[in-house]
């Protein structure tokens, strides 16, 4: 909770307005700087192949999308997750005479994680589908992969456009919601235990920059593995010739490639989310932090 010092040197008064800043400028930070893993990533769970869909080649292809994209994304889920965490802590308040609960703040965060991805996902989804078909050398750039979408209404119409553009919207949400889940109340949790610790101390009453990198790494790392199954999904979906349900590319993955093809990717994915989570989170708090006054 800000002191009266802390809200009078603030720059920005509205806790909205600098999560949306704050969460424009971690999106786009961290999109930016780690992307040639996020290719490395995406070509290993490509269905033609490592090698076939670019290799270690051309690993900045598609990375407009990601820069136009980033920032919008990231500052919904932080305006809805800090919005949706303010409410519900109200809530629980009046309903606690003023006291406060303690054993809602788990569900709490899930809840905000959730719609916040969600929300974000409006851009997400998009920003993806345009940036993996580049990313996986089906187009040289995010642009050209963007006009073959959008060239597809004069045959097939304005809806189908959109539905393209939409392509595994549903398994990116199932894939964000459970990762998000894992991920920022673990971040949370740390964040209050290093609070705790430093409760009688004079240092600053919100976790530095720093401390919110090593814990978004932490979380980043463990959510990222327990997800990379649907990340496989996700991928396949988005770079399909045709449209395909999650049933049928999921027994066709089982059937023709067995169990492991499910992990494909791990490795760069847990690494990618490990730095990620860091530069993001970290980033996050230091901007949050500065707005703040704190």
């Amino acid at each position: 909770m800000a002191t009266s010092q802390s809200s009078s040197s603030a720059l920005i008064d509205s806790p909205y307005l600098r999560s949306l800043l704050a969460g424009g400028l971690a999106g786009t930070t961290v999109d930016t700087t780690l992307y040639p893993l996020d290719t490395l990533k995406t070509r290993l769970q490509s269905s033609a192949g490592f090698f076939p869909s670019g290799g270690f080649r051309g690993v900045y292809n598609g990375i407009g999308s990601a820069a136009i994209g980033s920032a919008p994304g990231a500052a919904l889920f932080f305006v809805t997750y800090e919005g949706t965490k303010k409410y519900l802590a109200n809530q629980a308040e009046l309903a606690n005479g003023g006291g406060g609960s303690r054993s809602g703040h788990a569900g709490a965060h899930m809840l905000a994680a959730s719609l916040g991805e969600i929300a974000a996902c409006a851009v997400r989804v998009p920003t993806e589908v345009v940036k993996q078909r580049a990313q996986a050398g089906q187009f040289p750039s995010s642009l050209t992969a963007l006009t073959s979408i959008l060239n597809q209404r004069a045959t097939h119409g304005a809806v189908h456009v959109w539905r393209e553009l939409y392509r595994g919207w549903s398994i990116t949400v199932m894939r964000e919601v459970p990762f998000t889940v894992i991920q920022f109340p673990l971040w949370e949790g740390m964040k209050k235990w290093a609070l705790n610790r430093r409760a009688m101390s004079t240092r600053p009453k919100d976790v530095t920059g720093a401390e919110s990198a090593v814990f978004g790494s932490i979380s980043g790392a463990v959510a990222a593995a327990m997800t990379t199954p649907l990340d496989v999904l996700k991928t396949r979906l988005m770079l399909a010739k045709e449209r395909e349900s999650v049933f049928s590319i999921t027994r066709r993955i089982w059937q023709q490639e067995g169990g492991r093809a499910f992990l494909s990717g791990i490795g760069p994915r847990v690494t990618w989310i490990s730095i990620g989570g860091a530069v993001f989170l970290g980033s996050y708090q230091w901007a949050s932090n500065l707005l703040a006054g704190i």
